[in-house]
């Protein structure tokens, strides 16, 4: 190196002045020679430095334009062979699949021997022929791609060099001979898999027989344990579904090995087994890695959730205690709680499902986001009436119409309340009937309420009558209020009264207003005070002329009163209806 020479140079020199002067100069002289040599060794060790931080940047950049070179495999049988970049108007993956065709298409013509494979070297590149067929040109640029100082001639003998073993290994594995023999070895294999998949299943078999006499007593005892809750049948269900599920998994697991194996004897599907692990491992791998970096976002799922139900929990206390009259709110009916309540689990939820949203995995995706687009179109679509009835429900529940056990009718339809639904009202009829009525339909229809001021004062029943003008109308009201106080099952007070409704062409019509306390009995109560209005007016000789007048009759249109119980009324039990009518 030139500083050992130098150093040489000063120690000859050294020696021979030693011999001319005194020491002392001698002293003085070599102390200033060891700073001038100092000196020059900082320096030179400082642009030494400045050039390898040069060169190492000069490296660098070249590794770094390096590694933006794409590149692409060429790929026979399943083997790679070596990687090849491309241009842009020629891509590496093109450049790449049009070399492999070219190999397999040399290789398929066995008059092309793989010693007639040689180079031809032009300026710019360099050819690798087989036969009359070119196969690929080699290039200074793939040179550089894959190691810096590689001659495009070097590199164009490794290819020929592979190229030449591909062709070779691509006709042996062809050859009946190989192909026969490795037939044999996938049968073998086939056979093998067979008698480990039999052998393991049997296994399984006498595994759950062995498990069965040895812990079914401690299977009834756990059983006793827990008062039943737990069954043993449930506990057996879930050793076995383990039991099989483990069996599963250890079968594809050695079926996997068995693919693995016998895919790579074939030429043809040797790519296959390459690319089985990413087929198969891959995507549980992809859904692993996806389950495992969704953690925290499901942690906040589960704390937002737990959150929601502990809100939902406490509002369910609160209104439960309204409506058993623990607290109480004035203007706030108790019977109001349940509805109120179901309206705020309901907005809790869908603001507990707002926030949740984000963090739901997936749910940034365009298929996430289309699928909930489709939900809502036919939520749209398919819930008008839904949710007009659900409206209606909780309208008719703060209006307070009705009750469960009044009377009601709604249109055309009578009958007593026996449950009142989000969407419809169950009501059953006179004739003991169920009606299922639409909430939307009472909410648009005339309610009658017969039974909601019939608990303060009763409910007027009436009934009309029409009575000639010979008959005196104090007479008639006499008459009216007597049949009202034989009729069993009416109010006395408030106390039975007459109206006087319109003086028409022949009659008058009287009306008969009584009370009841009963609703649901109302129809009984009719019959009975037609049966006494009947009776009465039959006693006194005057004629009921209701509902239309012809003439005046030689003789009054009434009953005698002997004749009251003629046959077969004097052996019949007088008519009883249903208290339910």
């Amino acid at each position: 190196m030139p500083f050992e020479g130098e150093a040489g140079t000063l120690s000859l020199a050294l020696n021979d002045r030693t011999q001319r002067y005194a020491p002392g100069r001698v002293a003085r002289s070599f102390a200033i020679l060891l700073l001038l040599a100092a000196v020059a060794g900082l320096a030179r060790s400082r642009v030494a430095l400045a050039q390898s931080e040069g060169a190492a940047a000069t490296d660098a950049s070249l590794i770094a334009s390096e590694r933006q070179v794409v590149t692409a495999p060429v790929v026979i049988d399943g083997r790679l062979l070596f990687r090849v970049r491309g241009v842009t108007a020629f891509p590496a993956a093109d450049r790449a699949a049009t070399i492999a065709q070219r190999i397999r298409a040399v290789a398929e013509d066995r008059a092309i021997p793989p010693s007639a494979l040689h180079l031809v070297a032009n300026d710019h590149w360099t050819e690798i022929v087989g036969g009359e067929n070119s196969i690929m040109g080699v290039f200074d640029a793939d040179a550089a791609a894959e190691a810096p100082g590689l001659s495009r001639q070097a590199l164009a003998h490794i290819y020929l060099k592979t190229i030449s073993s591909a062709l070779q290994q691509y006709r042996a594995e062809r050859e009946p001979a190989q192909l026969a023999h490795n037939a044999v070895s996938i049968a073998g294999w086939t056979l093998l898999l067979v008698l480990v998949e039999l052998a393991m299943f049997g296994g399984l078999r006498s595994m759950t027989v062995r498990i069965g006499q040895r812990y079914d007593s401690a299977i009834e005892h756990i059983e006793t344990g827990t008062f039943r809750l737990i069954r043993a049948e449930s506990i057996w269900v879930a050793m076995r579904f383990a039991l099989r599920l483990f069996a599963l998994i250890a079968a594809l697991a050695i079926f996997y090995v068995y693919l693995h194996i016998v895919l790579d004897y074939l030429p043809w599907t040797r790519a296959l087994g390459a690319n089985l692990r990413g087929l198969t491992l891959a995507p549980l791998l992809l859904l692993a890695r996806e389950s495992l970096a969704a953690i925290p976002r499901l942690l906040v799922l589960c704390v937002i959730i737990a959150t929601a139900r502990y809100i939902v929990r406490l509002a369910r206390f609160f209104f439960s205690a309204i409506e058993s009259g623990t607290i109480k709110f004035s203007g706030f009916e108790t019977e109001w709680s349940k509805p109120t309540y179901n309206i705020v689990r309901v907005l809790i939820i869908a603001f507990a499902a707002m926030v949740c949203y984000p963090y739901i995995p997936g749910s940034g995706s365009q298929a996430f986001k289309g699928i909930t687009i489709f939900i809502g179109v036919l939520f749209s679509l398919g819930s008008s009436s839904l949710l007009a009835n659900i409206i209606a429900g909780y309208t008719m529940a703060y209006r307070r119409a009705f009750h469960v056990g009044d009377r009601i009718t709604v249109g055309d339809l009578m009958g007593d309340v026996i449950q009142i639904g989000l969407m419809v009202t169950h009501m059953r009829s006179i004739k003991n009937e169920e009606l299922v009525v639409p909430n939307s339909v009472i909410l648009n229809s005339n309610v009658i309420n017969y039974s909601s001021l019939a608990r303060e004062r009763g409910l007027i029943l009436h009934t009309t009558v029409g009575i000639g003008y010979e008959t005196p109308w104090r007479q008639v009201e006499a008459m009216l209020l007597m049949a009202a106080e034989r009729t069993p099952g009416l109010l006395r007070e408030p106390a039975p009264f007459v109206l006087q409704l319109s003086l028409n062409d022949f009659a008058v019509t009287y009306q008969l207003n009584v009370y009841c306390a009963q609703p649901s009995e109302m129809y009984r109560l009719y019959t009975e005070l037609h049966r006494s209005v009947l009776d009465v007016f039959n006693e006194y000789g005057v004629q009921i002329m209701t509902p239309a007048y012809i003439a005046d009759p030689a003789e009054p249109k009434v009953v005698p009163r002997e004749q009251w119980f003629a046959n077969p009324a004097e052996a019949a039990t007088p008519l009883k209806i249903s208290r339910n009518a």
